[in-house]
């Protein structure tokens, strides 16, 4: 990797960043998080209260992009042909794919847990494998395709969990809190005074691509590449690098996605503190939002009210004080 493609990466994130930061008060890691998942192709889970800014995030995103933007209201008497489209018969007696709102850069679905399981499904071959197929023809989704949904964590009335491969293929889940005393003011002094902040295209379908092919050139030293998987094996209770926590409070731990989302999103924080290379303080740092939906609790962590955070940085710190030797790659 060049120095000139490295600095270009933190420049045109940070326009990115700084666009979006218009309209979206605080929430710095939310936005990371978020850009993050775009720069290593990965679609991104948002889960917090209703009012959170949420939904203008994914929209100022699309905006400080060019890219095309849709947004689907999940409700339980969705069909997936609402989400994915479907054959219709037009007035010359023959059938038409009509596009649905899947079709798009950027999609946001909001309240993903509330349609049914059959609809959730939809997603599924979109978020994996960039296509949709309706009436046994396969249509091929436009590039950058990113799936940013949200969910409420605590109205669960009506709603229907996520199944685990569906959480799978998310690049991270990241939690949305709620804004400080001093975000608050500053939302109310932009949100009811007379001037509003506007955002504009600062990068391009292009540069979206051109950032993840930048990402993966970042080098990933043997023995770093031994402590990231020995996080995410740890998180497996039958396995001896668990922590007494993930044995005790885990029923399954994390797959392969998991190792492959968390490397990605090491090399873009490497990048982003102007380093060539993934170091440990990257993982760790990057561990917590794509290893947390991932894992799934037993019913005595629930009812210890046990948070898969708190058994994340539980076995972080079980992996740092272990003496690993490097694996062969």
């Amino acid at each position: 990797m060049s120095a000139e493609h490295a600095t270009w990466f933190r420049q045109t994130f940070e326009s990115i960043r700084s666009e979006v930061r218009k309209v979206i008060v605080g929430q710095e890691e939310v936005v990371d998080l978020t850009l993050m998942g775009l720069a290593c192709n990965g679609h991104v889970l948002l889960e917090g209260m209703p009012g959170l800014g949420k939904t203008l995030l994914v929209r100022s995103l699309a905006e400080a992009l060019s890219l095309d933007f849709s947004r689907i209201q999940f409700t339980p008497d969705m069909m997936p042909a609402d989400v994915t489209g479907t054959n219709v018969l037009t007035e010359h007696r023959t059938f038409e794919f009509r596009r649905g709102p899947i079709f798009a850069n950027i999609v946001l679905a909001d309240e993903i847990n509330r349609a049914t399981p059959k609809t959730q499904s939809a997603l599924l071959e979109a978020m994996q494998e960039r296509s949709v197929t309706v009436g046994g023809k396969k249509h091929t989704l436009v590039e950058p395709f990113l799936v940013m949904a949200t969910q409420n964590p605590v109205e669960q009335e009506g709603t229907y969990p996520l199944p685990e491969a569906q959480l799978d293929r998310f690049f991270v889940k990241v939690l949305v809190p709620y804004p400080t005393k001093e975000d608050l003011a500053e939302v109310i002094a932009r949100t009811t005074g007379s001037q509003t902040e506007s955002v504009k295209a600062v990068a391009s379908q292009a540069d979206v691509i051109r950032m993840r092919d930048i990402a993966k050139e970042v080098v990933l030293a043997p023995n770093v590449l031994e402590f990231g998987l020995s996080m995410v094996v740890g998180t497996h209770p039958d396995s001896p690098e668990a922590s007494p926590l993930v044995k005790r409070y885990i029923r399954y731990g994390a797959s392969p996605r998991g190792a492959q989302s968390m490397v990605m999103a090491a090399k873009v924080r490497a990048l982003l503190s102007e380093r060539f290379n993934v170091s440990r303080e990257d993982l760790i740092e990057v561990a917590k939002p794509v290893l947390r939906h991932r894992i799934l609790l037993n019913f005595e962590a629930e009812a210890d009210a046990i948070t898969a955070d708190r058994i994340l940085d539980d076995l972080i710190q079980h992996v740092k004080a272990g003496d690993r030797d490097p694996v062969r790659v």
